[in-house]
């Protein structure tokens, strides 16, 4: 095949890596056809590109025993139909495919890619190798009978647990390895279609039930210099660390040459520091085996840790968390971002610490609630995100019904007109409750006033002591023209480059997007939908796309 003319680099925000000569090959071998799946920057936001494109995820991710044989999935498939979904997240167990050592049987993984294409749907693999929520539960019988060889962790009292450690060679060897397979499989089983767009590597990795590992392994390392690469990322780095990670270094006065404790003090944060450290090592380690391989875009999530809660004791040490960005983004440079997984509230809050230093959002787990179709409009307006996937969305008894169903009905029809204007300052997300009424943010010359569709009192439910949550996307694509996408929202305008003037609302259409660029006018909403040219307004029940032109008079 025809070889390509310049070396492609695959750009992260948050890793950007250059690929060595065996991934220039791999990529090599896909010119003339489709490029592989692959990061890109468009201004200030990372698009995933599939098929020449850029592709915003609709998702959603299986019950993590859902797809273990196709009579079980076979009742699923036509929920995730329904549901308006374009991928859906699975696992690939390493105790399936590598059932004895240097044996492979990818019978059921093509099974679940070919039964996605049926579907027409994509496919984010979660690779359950070494970690699946911390434990070492799906590695291979052979590995976990065998712990001489592939040893485990340890805690303070000397006592096991099913976790692999991660200070082991042959542990890191044998997940590689089978790593490396399945991507080798994927690469050719999936090469030219493209089904598998994107890998999870590893699964809520973290330390339990103590801050740090006192193997025998773990202690030898604990006790030695901090490695040299990472001190020298983090002066290199110095003005722009977290300043949580920042605040633990500063303390002991910025050193840099020393063991863990010498540099970063005695207790449980340097614990969770050096693992963290070993922790992003192993992984970045299966990262690069695999994309020398196939290179799809790959990334490792984190269980989240609520406030003033203790590494190890309340939540998984050492995982990709914000406050550890650094370590992870020092010893992962292979791996394209991290993300986290949502199962308590304050989104805006954890979206905000993930999207530092130019991480791209992906939310690949979520609590399947009545909040996830407004939040899926807000992470992937407000923060340009990749996509967003609540989990065990087959747990729905009435998928026609759900919201996240109507709310990805009308951003996949948005969805060409999102990614040409992302990046470019022309998008905007808005999520609404009762505690959270009203948002103000600009686009062009205006000034937007969101508020929640309750505020107006005309619906049943807004005398409720909750709201449902609301939830929209502003789209920028004129001087004076805006499309506005979701439900439960009104919204007010005014001229910021000439406050004399007052803004009028020009004409209002509900429509939609057919053949993916088509836009077809359904109605003309008069002075009854937009109370005499007021405002604009979608109620909390109906979901829709709205294109509106705003003027300025006297």
């Amino acid at each position: 095949m025809k070889k390509l003319s310049r070396v492609l680099i695959f750009i992260s925000a948050f890793a950007i890596p250059i690929y060595s000569y065996a991934q220039q090959k791999v990529q090599n071998e896909y010119s003339g056809q489709h490029q592989i799946p692959h990061l890109k920057k468009q201004g200030t936001a990372t698009q995933l590109i599939v098929d020449d494109k850029p592709f915003l995820i609709l998702g959603g991710e299986l019950g993590n025993s859902s797809f273990t044989s196709l009579e079980y999935m076979e009742p699923i498939w036509p929920k995730l139909r329904t549901l308006n979904m374009n991928t859906v997240l699975a696992p690939v167990y390493w105790e399936l495919i590598e059932p004895a050592k240097g044996r492979f049987d990818f019978e059921l993984l093509d099974q679940l890619i070919q039964e996605a294409r049926k579907n027409d749907l994509k496919i984010v693999l979660l690779w359950f190798g070494s970690w699946k929520n911390s434990m070492s539960s799906h590695a291979p019988s052979w590995v976990k009978k065998d712990q001489a060889r592939f040893p485990r962790i340890k805690d303070d009292k000397g006592i096991s647990h099913e976790i692999l450690t991660p200070f082991s060679e042959n542990n890191l060897q044998a997940d590689l390895k089978a790593y490396q397979e399945l991507m080798k499989h994927i690469k050719k089983t999936d090469g030219n279609d493209h089904t598998v767009i994107m890998i999870q590597t590893e699964n809520e990795i973290g330390m339990l039930p103590t801050a740090r590992d006192y193997s025998l392994l773990a202690n030898e390392r604990f006790q030695e210099n901090v490695p040299a690469e990472l001190l020298q990322y983090l002066e290199r780095n110095k003005e722009n660390l977290v300043p949580e990670f920042s605040e633990i270094w500063g303390k002991n006065g910025f050193k840099n040459s020393g063991t863990w404790e010498e540099i970063f003090g005695t207790g449980l944060q340097t614990d969770e520091i050096f693992m963290a450290w070993y922790y992003s090592k192993y992984a970045n380690s299966v990262v690069e085996a695999g994309k020398a391989v196939y290179p799809l875009p790959m990334y490792v999530n984190a269980a989240l840790n609520r406030p003033q809660s203790k590494p190890g004791i309340s939540y998984p040490s050492g995982g990709p968390l914000p406050h550890l960005m650094d370590i992870w983004k020092a010893g992962g440079p292979a791996i394209d971002f991290l993300s986290p997984d949502f199962y308590f509230p304050d989104l805006k809050h954890w979206c905000d610490l993930y999207t530092r230093q130019g991480n791209p959002l992906f939310i690949p787990e979520h609590r399947f609630d009545n909040t996830v179709a407004a939040k899926a409009a807000y992470t992937l307006g407000h923060y340009e995100s990749i996509g967003f996937a609540p989990f065990s969305v087959e747990s729905s008894g009435t998928p026609e019904n759900e919201p996240l169903g109507k709310m990805y009905n009308v951003i996949n029809q948005l969805t060409p007109m999102i990614t040409a204007h992302q990046g470019q300052n022309k998008i905007e997300g808005v999520l609404l409750d009762k505690q959270n009424q009203e948002i103000v943010f600009q686009r062009g010359n205006y000034e937007f006033k969101v508020r929640h569709s309750y505020t107006l009192g005309y619906e049943n439910n807004s005398r409720n002591d909750t709201w449902d949550m609301a939830g929209a996307i502003f789209v920028q694509t004129g001087d004076d023209e805006f499309y506005v996408a979701g439900s439960g929202i009104v919204a007010t305008f005014k001229n910021l480059s000439n406050p004399s003037l007052n803004v009028g609302i020009l004409k209002v259409d509900e429509g939609r997007f057919e053949n993916g660029k088509e836009w077809k006018i359904i109605r003309h909403l008069n002075g009854d939908q937009t109370h005499q040219g007021r405002h604009v307004r979608i109620f909390l029940d109906n979901y829709s796309i709205l294109r509106f032109e705003l003027y300025n008079y006297d």
